[in-house]
């Protein structure tokens, strides 16, 4: 049985992602003064007396509002009110019932959901302020008073939502699902893709760059497997990121890379390859995720039978730090190759997590120093003893030698190619500790 959902819902800025955060226990969703910060829906999950649900964040409704983001942020929170099994309804006993509010309630009771009315940012300790009463006008029943800033209040909301979850068993996540980032600068199509795997608008897409500002999650399954796609901010270049809001993007999307098991960089195929897009890639080579380059917009771009081949050579080139990564040809807005980026993903992820015998290993450690002879300096020679994979996600191999210093860069790489050409580690960097005889396990 899945987790219940419980969406937090309400206008602009009255707190409904500082009460998200405080529930989850982490900082999940971006807090600011400015409203309209958060965008899209945030999943975060949360227990409370033994019961787990999935607690989901909202943009502010804005009823009326002509504005595209607005607009897009309107249809969000409606797709999160219509999943969820219970509502909490934020308000600010700060400014008190306002006609936004009203047009929310009456959006809220249409939905026929079970309805937990939150009254934020009675901050002082002590009696329930006179100000709650005017809440009841809503016509949503008994208000709950909160602090979402100093978490007063928390379990007495927890305690009326525990009364429409019910009683679940909730699966633990099964370990075949893939966590799959999806990054990239700004504007290449990242969500457009969310969208196209998921055949429902999950995420808002807009021409406007930096439209995307959390990471957020999606389940999919498919013929391919299952995954958990993970949309990210567009990073942008740090000239350009002086909004504060725009760092904390940048934090999440740097946060989504580490929790990813494969990372998919995402590159406009108009616009070919930039430098920004190099240090997106470094990202996640630095984490050491699996990595697929993915060439988005492929259906506009004009092109002869020989584009791919001299596209794909320049890439080679450009990412030549990552050479490991294959490069696929897509269109999030047609679907051309999506099944095949799936297959990829699968491929790449196994190629992360793949373990190698010690046995293997030397053997073809044996063969490659018998090719070509270990360097020398001053007379010395080096010595390789023997190799030994203590760990996966990035494959990372202990090189035990007679001097460290011997080891130089260029042979290192030389043992890493014929690693790689005798079990494959395609889209995967790897990782090499060289220790001295006598070093032990330091």
């Amino acid at each position: 049985m899945s987790k219940p959902i419980v969406a937090v819902v309400g206008r602009p800025n009255v707190g409904k992602s500082t009460l998200f955060n405080k529930l989850c226990g982490k900082r999940l969703a971006i807090v600011d003064d400015k409203p309209g910060v958060t965008r899209d829906r945030i999943y975060g999950d949360c227990e409370w007396l033994g019961k787990s649900f999935l607690l989901v964040d909202t943009g502010g409704i804005e009823p009326y509002s002509d504005d595209i983001i607005l607009s897009q942020m309107r249809r969000q929170a409606q797709i999160a009110i219509d999943s969820a099994d219970v509502i909490i309804f934020v308000t600010d006993i700060k400014t008190g019932v306002v006609a936004t509010d009203a047009e929310v309630a009456s959006m809220l009771l249409k939905s026929g959901k079970p309805i937990v009315l939150c009254v934020n940012k009675c901050d002082s300790i002590g009696e329930t302020p006179l100000e709650i009463y005017e809440f009841y006008n809503l016509g949503l029943g008994d208000p709950v008073a909160v602090s979402a800033a100093h978490g007063h209040g928390t379990g007495d909301l927890l305690d009326e939502v525990y009364k429409y979850i019910g009683d679940n068993t909730e699966e633990e996540t099964d370990d075949d699902t893939v966590k799959v980032a999806i990054i990239g600068k700004p504007n290449v199509g990242k969500s457009s893709l969310v969208n196209a795997v998921c055949g429902e608008e999950r995420v808002i897409v807009s021409n406007i760059a930096g439209t995307t500002r959390d990471a957020t999650d999606t389940v999919v399954e498919n013929e391919h497997g299952k995954f958990l796609l993970i949309d990210t901010a567009g990073l942008r270049r740090k000239s350009k990121v002086d909004d504060t809001i725009e760092k904390y993007s940048v934090m999440r999307a740097v946060m989504a890379v580490q929790r990813a098991d494969v990372c998919v960089i995402m590159i406009d195929g108009t616009e070919g390859f930039t430098e920004q897009d190099s240090k997106v890639a470094g990202i996640a080579h630095e984490e050491g995720k699996g990595c697929i380059i993915v060439v988005n917009k492929w259906d506009i771009v004009e092109k002869d039978g020989k584009t791919m081949d001299a596209y794909r050579k320049k890439l080679m080139n450009d990412f030549s730090f990552m050479s490991y990564a294959p490069i696929i040809f897509i269109s999030a807005k047609t679907g051309l190759r999506l099944g095949r980026l799936f297959d990829l993903i699968k491929f790449v992820d196994t190629q992360n997590a793949m373990r190698i015998r010690t046995g293997q290993l030397n053997e073809v450690l044996a063969d490659a120093q018998t090719r070509v002879q270990p360097p020398t300096d001053k007379g010395k020679r080096l010595k390789i003893y023997y190799m030994t994979q203590p760990s996966t996600r990035p494959p990372t191999f202990v090189c035990f030698v007679n001097d460290k210093e011997l080891f130089h860069y260029s042979y290192q790489r030389y043992i890493d190619n014929q690693i790689r050409e005798v079990f494959g580690l395609e889209g995967t960097p790897t990782r090499y500790i060289i220790r001295e005889r006598g070093e032990g396990n330091k």
